[in-house]
């Protein structure tokens, strides 16, 4: 499985972006979807998962409200819309792929990463 992320860029505080996440497989709806972030000296920490058919969302705490995932099993893709973005969300964003089962420290797949930077 590839995962192919873009989306990313550079916006000011209280700005928006929306990453997507493209899966190059025919198994798509056999895994949860999440997306990770990783800041400059810091671990790579869960920011939103989301299960195999939508049902099922998980948030980290600092993004609550904030940002939303979401999926589409017929075009193999999963999304972030991050809104009201604030300089701590600044980092490298990863999709990640994980066999239904599993749980978000057993990641199979990673895509390449992408750049979120949010000025103050």
């Amino acid at each position: 499985v590839q995962l192919q992320a873009s989306g990313g860029g550079s916006v000011q505080a209280g700005g928006s972006l929306r990453l997507s996440c493209a899966a190059s497989t025919r198994t798509f709806s056999n895994y949860a979807m999440g997306w990770f972030r990783q800041a400059p000296g810091k671990e790579r920490d869960l920011v939103a998962g989301i299960g195999w058919n939508a049902l099922h969302t998980y948030y980290a705490d600092s993004v609550k409200g904030r940002f939303t995932i979401t999926r589409d099993n017929a075009e193999n893709m999963v999304f972030l819309q991050m809104t009201s973005l604030k300089p701590e969300d600044t980092a490298v964003y990863y999709c990640a792929a994980v066999v239904q089962g599993r749980t978000w420290s057993q990641v199979n797949y990673w895509g390449q990463g992408t750049q979120v930077t949010v000025s103050s």
